[in-house]
């Protein structure tokens, strides 16, 4: 019997991951739709919060304002982008300057004579992959916005529906409030994973656009920016993050002091963020195992590419949490945990 259902919950765990990749083209769209959902009520909860005088403000201020802020903030980044592309292409001409100087001297270290062109350098250098997949995930969240976005509003006008959906649903009371229960257990996991990453990444950003200003490396705030994206990304994201801002000032500046610099300041930042702060508070709330963190990080994206390690840590919370509460799957959850300890909802 045990030979027999383990069987079975093989064939279902890859039949979910087949339908995950094929028909990714139609879930992706939903699932992000959901994030930005979900992000919204969640800063519209926050401005709810606050009051004028002793009264808080209403329901549809809050929402106003909270789809106000995620539009500012996505015209503000994307003018950022196209800004320091501009000024990509104006400086293009002395860093290409830089970097055969360097090349000359390197080679010429070793005894070579002729330097390879810029070109034969990109052509050596095999960032085919990367490229492809990177442009490739954002041409595909670009191309789907429109339809994100048709998503996005139907979900806020049936959110005012779904309580009394849920309860039509389920008829037993006892049940219906264990389900409430474990919806909200899930969603405050991952409004604690949020905002706990959000203040990090934030503080990751801030921090290393100070230093790269001191420094004096070109497009700062962009490269702060991007720390900032990719510090949602656990562990291969804050290096990549590290990587590119160091590179840009082997063809910016004509020594090496100023690319040593920034590839210490910027590793110690990441190190005592990421590494230290972090870790103390996410782990103590999620109590998820790194090591499962990391498998789960290349599991998405081998599924869903970038937007996949963007959202692998909610899907291991969600499922930390359902498997917790569950019996069959209790054994499941204490592998993913950290310390071995887990809490059901009646704990």
């Amino acid at each position: 019997m045990n030979v027999i259902n383990f069987s079975l919950i093989s064939v279902l765990v890859i039949l979910i991951f087949y339908l995950l990749i094929v028909g990714q083209d139609v879930l992706l769209p939903i699932v992000i739709a959901l994030v930005f959902w979900y992000l919204i009520n969640l800063v519209a909860k926050s401005y709810g919060r606050l009051k004028i005088g002793d009264k808080a403000l209403p329901g549809w201020l809050c929402f106003t304002l909270s789809l106000l802020s995620f539009v500012a903030m996505f015209w503000a980044t994307v003018k950022l982008i196209s800004m320091n592309v501009d000024g990509v292409l104006e400086v293009a001409p002395s860093y290409q300057v830089n970097l055969e100087a360097k090349m000359n001297s390197l080679l010429g270290y070793f005894g070579i004579n002729e330097a390879p062109t810029l070109e034969q350098l990109i052509e050596l250098i095999n960032l085919g992959q990367f490229i492809s997949a990177t442009a490739g995930s954002l041409t595909s969240i670009v191309a789907n916005s429109g339809v994100i976005l048709i998503y996005l509003a139907f979900l806020f006008i049936e959110q005012k529906n779904m309580d009394k959906k849920l309860s039509a649903l389920i008829v037993d009371d006892e049940k219906e409030q264990r389900v409430r229960k474990l919806l909200r257990k899930v969603s405050d996991d991952v409004r604690k994973y949020v905002t706990i990453k959000l203040i990090a990444s934030l503080s990751t950003g801030i921090l290393s656009y100070i230093f790269l200003m001191v420094v004096g490396v070109d497009f700062a705030a962009f490269w702060a920016l991007l720390i900032f994206l990719l510090n949602f990304i656990p562990t291969i994201g804050s290096i990549i993050a590290t990587i590119f801002p160091a590179l840009i000032t082997l063809v910016q500046f004509d020594t090496l002091t100023p690319f040593f610099l920034v590839a210490g300041g910027l590793t110690g930042i990441q190190i005592l963020i990421g590494n230290i702060l972090e870790p103390k508070f996410t782990g103590s709330t999620l109590n998820l195992s790194p090591t499962i963190i990391l498998l789960n990080l290349s599991l998405w994206g081998l599924i869903w590419g970038i937007p996949g390690m963007f959202l692998c840590v909610p899907f291991l919370v969600i499922s930390m949490i359902v498997f917790s509460n569950l019996p069959q799957t209790r054994t499941i959850a204490v592998l993913l945990s950290s310390d071995g300890h887990i809490k059901g909802l009646d704990e």
